[in-house]
């Protein structure tokens, strides 16, 4: 059976590239997705990141939906405690009026960045809590299904506009507690390997062991790995080192760009960092289209996944497109010629 392969695109700036480079660059990524057969194009949400310049995905899938014409569209994720589930869900209807059956609404409850930005965007209300996170879940669900129970608040209000599609929605996470959500709820989950690459694999199985049909009738999982194609041996320890020189810094508490294939070459590690750089080694799936492609479908086959969605934040544009042909090519992904437009007609 062939395995769906879809694109997570975290809009990353690069060395000195404007942040407005960045999101011209997810729009060109995501009409070629379209064009080589990918399955499904998910834009992330952070926050007061230097480095990622993405955080309004739903305004951004307004603009992908008018510049692509099959491919399924979505979040990877809405970071759902910051928002109203009602004002999430009459969102997301508006772009399912607008692109019909073409929607997908992945959501999460990490920060999308440092904590002191997520207490701003909480606005003094209280942070998030498990069972807060829940709810939200199972009111968009009740909203989408229209089965709001008579005794709830939300009884009675009409989610604007009135469709007869809804998003498929998915629950993110790089650990159990994503997983659980998911599996209580009856909801699709897709896990983070490029997050998380030691558990996912059990987190997998437990994930369908406790799934309990509500959302959905079946279990369903994607995996999202980080992989990047390289032409050589040389330029495949250029690419590593400049991805671990992101992670570390990261960690060291950096706020900045992803590194060039230059920073990289002239930056020193420190012990602490090559530590770092060591235990975040195998999130990164890295070497000719071949062999990444055989550990994709390695990885996926240990997961059980049902698809896979492949983040390429790499320290170069033309890496990360040449990744994402090349990876079509080797996974026979159809591409899609001119059809009928799918998007809404307005009249003239």
């Amino acid at each position: 059976m062939t395995l769906p392969l879809s694109i997570l695109d975290q809009s990353p700036v690069i060395g000195t590239t404007p942040p407005a480079e960045a999101i011209r660059r997810t729009i060109e990524l995501a009409k070629l997705a379209d064009r080589l057969g990918y399955h499904r194009y998910w834009c992330a949400e952070h926050h007061g990141m230097i480095g990622l310049a993405d955080a309004s995905p739903e305004i951004l899938l307004a603009r992908l939906g008018a510049e692509t014409k099959q491919i399924r569209l979505g979040t990877g994720g809405i970071m759902l405690p910051y928002y109203a589930p009602f004002k999430i869900a009459e969102q997301f209807k508006m772009l399912e009026a607008m692109y019909p059956g073409r929607m997908d609404l992945g959501l999460g409850r990490a920060p999308g960045g440092h904590p002191r930005t997520a207490r701003v965007l909480f606005d003094g209300r209280p942070i998030d809590t498990d069972e807060g996170f829940a709810n939200q879940l199972a009111e968009l669900s009740a909203i989408f299904r229209g089965v709001v129970p008579d005794n709830h608040p939300l009884s009675g209000q009409i989610a604007s506009p009135a469709v007869e599609t809804s998003p498929e929605m998915w629950v993110l996470g790089s650990s159990t507690g994503g997983a659980s959500f998911a599996a209580s709820l009856g909801m699709r989950f897709a896990f983070a390997h490029f997050i998380n690459a030691y558990s996912g694999a059990d987190v997998a199985r437990a994930y369908r062991q406790h799934f309990k049909p509500w959302h959905e009738e079946t279990p369903r999982i994607a995996l999202a790995m980080l992989a990047i194609c390289t032409e050589d041996d040389a330029e495949a320890k250029a690419i590593e080192k400049a991805v671990l020189m992101r992670w570390a810094l990261t960690a060291m508490g950096a706020n900045r760009t992803v590194p060039t294939l230059e920073e990289a070459a002239a930056y020193e590690f420190s012990a602490r960092e090559k530590q770092i750089a060591a235990n975040d080694r195998p999130r990164l799936t890295l070497g000719t289209p071949k062999v990444v492609a055989g550990r994709i479908r390695q990885i996926a086959a240990d997961f059980g996944a049902d698809e896979v969605i492949l983040v390429a934040v790499a320290p170069s544009y033309d890496i990360r497109v040449r990744t994402f042909e090349a990876l079509a090519r080797e996974f026979e992904l159809q591409p899609r010629h001119e059809t009928s437009d799918s998007r809404v007609q307005v009249p003239v």
